[in-house]
């Protein structure tokens, strides 16, 4: 069975910097390589929406309110996921999220971050971000 963990969440002054971090189990190290990961990220009365995704090819994508600030990247040896938050804002506070797509097989491989929650079947139980202005 496969369970994501996200750490590194907490409360921060605007401006301010955290790194989150996404520990996936369950997942086969190969299987892992090819598929893609992605934070989400839901405010109170909001949709969930995608911050950063990155595929098999550490290729990013990025939401438009967090380009030039947050940096997505992968561990692949440790089967982890981070995002490298900088110049926060008061309007980053939400819940954040992991996610993974599906184990693909040997001849398949994820190689565009879909921006979308359907693409994505394994979730973390979220950490929750504060930015204080």
């Amino acid at each position: 069975q496969v369970h994501l963990v996200e750490s590194g969440g907490g409360s921060v002054e605007a401006g301010g910097s955290l790194r989150l971090s996404c520990v996936v189990s369950g997942y086969p190290v190969d299987s892992f390589t090819r598929n893609c990961m992605a934070w989400f990220r839901q405010a109170p009365g909001k949709e969930r929406e995608m911050v950063a995704g990155i595929d098999s090819w550490h290729r990013t994508k990025y939401g438009d309110s967090v380009k030039g600030r947050f940096t997505i990247s992968r561990e692949n040896a440790k089967t982890t996921l981070y995002l490298e938050m900088s110049r926060m804002r008061s309007n980053d506070t939400a819940a954040y999220y992991c996610a993974a797509t599906p184990p693909r097989p040997s001849y398949a491989t994820c190689t565009s971050p879909a921006d979308y929650t359907g693409a994505y079947e394994h979730w973390g139980q979220g950490t929750q971000v504060t930015v204080s202005s």
